[in-house]
């Protein structure tokens, strides 16, 4: 089967959010209590839904609140733990989060955000350090994340990070959807379940 162009991500361009904090969990992106929905509609009103607000329901100055927006999201240690919940990721998603940049990220989650075509690529704590005081001290700067190449461009560096290699390959190639690709080539599988005795025609 081959990819769709369209879905290719080879290099994703914006501005950062720099959310500081090891082991932010599913349960923080996402509250369980908002897990009800049975579309994937209005899940970036519950991106951080708690975090974000004081005591009294207010809206505080969480990174999410103070960087509408951005949409290369850039946190630290063992990001997207606990539950397995796909709900998470897809809520950065529809928050507009198209990239991930970390100093590491639990296994399922990482998974979950190949699905969502979001690349998570993992960089050296002091280059994450270095990121996020760069997005505070200016959150309109560019940054650049190379996914084919896997390299991230700001403030004029250029610096290594890594991407697993079956995301990585996912991505550049437009194979990370895997409901798209089955229907971009249906004459393709049309013609090989016409090819096997044991398919009936329908």
């Amino acid at each position: 089967m081959s990819g769709n162009d369209d879905m290719k991500v080879n290099r994703v361009t914006g501005t950062g959010v720099p959310l500081r904090g090891d082991d932010i969990d599913t349960d923080q992106i996402i509250p369980a209590r908002f897990l009800k929905s049975t579309t994937w509609e209005g899940l970036d009103e519950y991106a951080f839904y708690d975090a974000r607000r004081d005591e009294e329901g207010n809206l505080n100055d969480h990174p999410f609140n103070e960087y509408r927006g951005a949409n290369i999201l850039v946190v630290n240690e063992n990001f997207g733990c606990g539950s397995s919940r796909e709900h998470a990721p897809r809520a950065l998603r529809r928050w507009g989060v198209e990239a991930i940049v970390g100093e590491s990220f639990a296994e399922i989650f990482a998974d979950n955000c190949k699905s969502l075509g979001m690349p998570a690529a993992v960089a050296d704590a002091d280059v994450v350090e270095s990121l996020q005081d760069f997005v505070e001290a200016d959150p309109s700067a560019g940054i650049e994340l190379d996914v084919e190449n896997e390299r991230l461009v700001y403030d004029g560096e250029e610096v290594d990070v890594d991407i697993d290699e079956s995301m990585r390959q996912a991505l550049v190639k437009g194979i990370w959807d895997t409901v798209a690709l089955l229907r971009s080539n249906m004459d393709a599988i049309d013609e090989t379940a016409a090819s096997l005795p044991y398919v009936d025609e329908r």
